[in-house]
């Protein structure tokens, strides 16, 4: 039977087979310079600050999982909380650090956004434990991996094609969910490979007559100058960015899928964010580069474009704050 294949439209056919990834990982990828390591005792600025109850809050729980709470209403962003993010049980990329917070111990969650169905931002085990604790929860995911969710007993799932949206209705707020592109591929298997979209999403959060308040989260990319600067003229006043800054090395592999902090930089320039955080490092080791490196790379890029790191800031596992 044909399935469809999603392609994205500012860079050739970016399908990784599996000779490409031997051949990374044997060193036929292998940067001329690797990048600097960070000086002993380096340390990226990360003040304490009190937080405003009132406002809303966002916590890194690991990984690009996030739980965002604006006035009463919860959401999470590509749920891992396995050991691994692999298929298997005893083989594949292991975490470094434990879930800020278990799912146990979550407050109540009204909705999560997933970018795409690689196993480190959609786990099987997770999803499946979310379910069992928020059996009403809404499911916002790209076209094509509805059929995922219902397979294991899932069925509030809406399902986008890039710059459509859902709108969510709760009592204090109008939530506005849009997937927007991304540069990425998809795929739970080799065979399987760009067989369902993936995304990123711009949450628009309407307070009845308040201030509205905008968070984007990029999900897995690599850079193109056109969507992200078109993502920027769509959406202005993008409060949050969530950005990635790990696994970019060797660039010549990772660049057309993954960004390095100076590309995440650029996005940042790009929406006019006026606060980012950066993911997708620290967790798991799924490259190259150390894994303290993209802090000290991000710290560097913010210095070459005069941006003040507070304006693009790098949490700690469990870290809350106002945005």
């Amino acid at each position: 039977m044909f399935k469809k294949r999603y392609k994205n439209p500012h860079v050739k056919d970016i399908k990784k087979r599996l000779v490409d990834i031997v051949w990374w990982q044997v060193g036929g990828y292998k940067d001329a310079l690797p990048p600097p390591r960070p000086p002993k005792g380096f340390s990226y600025p990360n003040p304490s600050e009190r937080l405003d109850e009132m406002e809303p809050q966002i916590t890194w729980i690991n990984h690009c999982t996030f739980l965002i709470e604006v006035d009463g209403f919860r959401i999470l962003t590509d749920p891992i909380w396995g050991k691994r993010c692999s298929p298997f049980r005893f083989f594949g990329p292991k975490r470094h650090h434990a879930p800020a917070i278990s799912i146990e111990d979550l407050p109540e969650i009204d909705a999560c956004v997933v970018s795409h169905d690689h196993y480190d931002h959609l786990c099987s085990k997770s999803v499946k434990k979310l379910k069992e604790r928020f059996p009403n929860m809404l499911w916002l995911v790209p076209v094509g991996l509805e059929r995922w969710f219902h397979r294991r007993g899932i069925y509030n799932v809406n399902e986008h094609h890039w710059w459509q949206h859902s709108v969510v209705d709760s009592k204090a707020l109008k939530i506005t969910a849009t997937a927007v592109p991304c540069q990425h591929f998809s795929g739970r298997g080799g065979w399987h490979q760009n067989n369902t979209l993936w995304a990123g999403w711009v949450l628009d959060f309407k307070r009845g007559n308040k201030k509205s308040k905008r968070l984007y989260f990029v999900g897995d990319t690599g850079y193109n100058p056109v969507d992200f600067k078109r993502i920027g003229d769509r959406f202005s006043d993008i409060d949050l960015s969530l950005i990635p800054i790990g696994t970019y090395v060797p660039h010549e592999f990772m660049a057309p899928v993954h960004i390095d902090p100076d590309k995440a930089v650029q996005i940042h320039k790009d929406v006019k964010s006026k606060l980012s955080l950066g993911m997708h490092w620290k967790t798991f080791c799924l490259s190259g580069e150390g894994m303290e490196q993209p802090p000290y790379d991000l710290y560097l890029s913010l210095a070459e474009s005069n941006i003040n790191p507070l304006a693009f800031r790098v949490v700690d596992p469990g870290q809350t704050i106002n945005w």
